[in-house]
């Protein structure tokens, strides 16, 4: 999925024209396309000039633009790692191979989760329709879901057992609506979040 922008811009001289395009798109010269419309002339002391006409074509492409930055984060790192990249209906998923991929994980997804924090903020800056970034490697979405899911069902039975409310430790806003779905259908007990951000949590009650 790809999105151009072409301006069209008319100044003394070509690399002034130019120069204003660039601003207009706010993107850098290597990003575009560049055609001369027309080149323009100085005339004779003044007499006779003519302006100078570019069209200038930006395409943006987010699959690419989101391996570019996280490239370039990985390098950092030094790390060498493979990306696949899928894009539908402005769902994109990014999968992350290589050696040591424990390191972009972190402690309880916090680096993973920084990093698609800042791959979607990378992807939708414009104007540009939003588009949601969910970031993975080595399945750990798909397993620490399922931790949690284990977690939440284990504290649950806890609440009923004692008649007490039940609080977890302060999660991040995506793994708290894992445990909030994973009870919502058990008719004994109801959750909700309290507390302020990165701090919130999700307190278990009995009913």
């Amino acid at each position: 999925m790809s999105n151009t922008k072409s301006v069209e811009k008319t100044s003394k001289n070509v690399e002034d024209a130019i120069a204003e395009a660039l601003l207009e798109l706010k993107v850098t010269r290597d990003q575009v396309e560049i055609k001369i419309l027309e080149a323009g002339s100085k005339g004779i002391l003044g007499l006779g000039a003519k302006p100078a006409k570019v069209l200038v074509s930006y395409t943006y492409d987010p699959e690419k633009a989101a391996e570019k930055f996280l490239s370039q984060i990985v390098k950092t790192m030094a790390l060498a790692v493979e990306f696949e990249i899928s894009l539908k209906d402005r769902q994109m998923y990014i999968n992350m191979k290589g050696k040591n991929m424990g390191i972009l994980i972190g402690k309880r997804g916090q680096t993973l989760d920084s990093l698609q924090y800042l791959t979607n903020l990378v992807i939708n800056k414009g104007d540009t329709q939003y588009i949601s970034i969910t970031l993975d490697t080595e399945n750990y979405r798909k397993r620490r879901k399922e931790t949690l899911e284990s977690l939440a069902f284990n504290l649950a039975k806890k609440a009923k057992q004692t008649k007490k409310n039940v609080v977890l430790e302060p999660m991040n806003p995506y793994e708290r609506r894992i445990i909030h779905s994973a009870l919502q259908n058990d008719k004994y007990i109801s959750t909700y979040s309290e507390g302020e951000e990165p701090y919130r949590y999700v307190v278990i009650v009995p009913r």
